[in-house]
This record gives structure tokens, sequence and C-alpha cells, in this order.
């Protein structure tokens, strides 16, 4: 698909890259849990929470952290995000993990605006396999 005016990722606000972000994290999760064997729809949305949840985003984008994973411009795409003021805040979580969830999002958002989909994909499909570490280990099951 083509569109008739380019978008420049780096004007977005931080939002707007989360949006973005939270559509084509879903997309992955999905497909993992398809890949995995999950089919049964209510099973499917169950553990699709398990990773698209914003404790779940912010806890990875922490890991991801003390890993020193990121570059010096996905940096400032994070502390965008996690400095973006959504007006509202889901019921079932605290201030700070939304906006660190927004943060990784955003992030998320802008590499795939911005076609660095190679470095997406290795974002995402160590989310993914942290989240499915941190299930395995005692007591998360």
């Amino acid at each position: 698909m083509t569109y008739s005016s380019p978008l420049d990722p780096k004007q977005l606000n931080a939002l707007a890259l989360a949006y973005m972000g939270d559509g084509v994290y879903e997309q992955y999760v999905r497909h993992h849990l398809l890949t995995i064997g999950t089919i049964r729809p209510h099973a499917l949305q169950r553990e699709a929470i398990c990773y698209v949840s914003a404790k779940a985003q912010a806890q990875v984008l922490h890991q991801m952290f003390e890993e020193d994973l990121f570059t010096e411009e996905e940096m400032a795409i994070i502390r965008r995000g996690r400095n973006a003021k959504s007006g509202s805040v889901p019921k079932n979580t605290d201030v700070a993990t939304y906006r660190y969830s927004t943060a990784f999002e955003a992030m998320i958002g802008y590499l795939y605006l911005t076609e660095q989909k190679e470095r997406m994909e290795e974002i995402i499909l160590k989310a993914i396999s942290m989240i499915v570490d941190s299930r395995k280990e005692p007591g998360n099951e």
C-alpha cells in the first residue's frame, strides 16, 4: 500500500507513535500465539494479555534498559513516549507503568514507521522471549 503524502515519524507526537507500535506489536504477539499452538479464541485473548499488558511491556523495557539494548536514537523516542501525557490511564495500572508501556510502544512505532524492520523485529522477538522466560519462572505459571 502506498500513500500520497509522506509521513515523517520524527514529527509525529509520541502518542501517535505508540498507537502505531501497539498495533504492530500486537500483530507479532498474535502470530507468536498461533505459532505455539494456542487456538481457542478465549485462550488467545487471555494469553495475548500476558504480552501486551502495560505491566508486561514496562517490565520488558526495564529489562532491556539493564542490558543497554537501545541506541541513542531509540532512547530519545523512549523518553518522548514516557513523557507523553495521554490524559487518561487505564484503571488496572499505575501512571508510571502506563508511561513506560507507552514508551515501549512509541519506540516500536517509530522503528516501524522509519522502516527499520530488522531492528524492530529484533526488539519485538526479544520482548516476546523475555515474557516467555518470565512465565516459566516458579510461581508464574
